[in-house]
């Protein structure tokens, strides 16, 4: 919400409590359907307020949608400010900044990814556990002891060296 500052923080939940039951209550505009006050920010000095919203849009209407709903939003900016300030019983009103929210939309976008990558892995699971190897299970060549190679002790010389004979 706010910084360090837990009075901003307490101003900040009441903008947005005040803001959400206006848009419903008394503003009576078809362009703020559908529209959600996602989180208040205040400034320390409680001198500006960003409001930041979302709306669910129709496929493929989106734009068009958001576009409308800020214009609304800004040509109510002053009358939900003084809501604000009557509600709220400050000193001074902060004003109001509106910003359209996308961590929502990109949210839902992070989600699809995962749940694709999900779902890529239990295919990958599935065909794994029906997988054989290509060659043999073990691909690499092994010396296999002969019994005869430990019988063959008998036929080895042994020569003694002696390092005075050739000196």
């Amino acid at each position: 919400m706010a910084g360090t500052n837990p009075r901003a923080a307490r101003i900040a939940a009441l903008i947005q409590r005040v803001i959400a039951s206006s848009m419903e209550a008394q503003l009576h505009d078809k362009r703020l359907a559908n529209v959600t006050i996602t989180e208040v920010r205040v400034t320390n000095d409680l001198q500006i307020a960003k409001v930041y919203w979302t709306q669910l849009g129709h496929e493929g209407h989106e734009q068009g949608e958001r576009r409308r709903a800020q214009q609304a939003l800004n040509q109510a900016k002053g009358r939900l400010r003084s809501l604000v300030g009557t509600k709220a019983g400050l000193r001074l009103t902060p004003q109001l900044e509106f910003i359209f929210d996308e961590v929502p939309g990109e949210a839902h976008e992070i989600e699809d990814i995962l749940a694709l990558a999900h779902k890529r892995d239990e295919e990958l699971a599935k065909s794994r556990a029906n997988a054989q190897y290509a060659g043999d299970a073990d691909p690499y060549k092994h010396d296999e002891p002969d019994d005869d190679d430990f019988d063959d002790d008998d036929d080895v010389e042994v020569e003694d060296w002696d390092d005075d004979d050739e000196a």
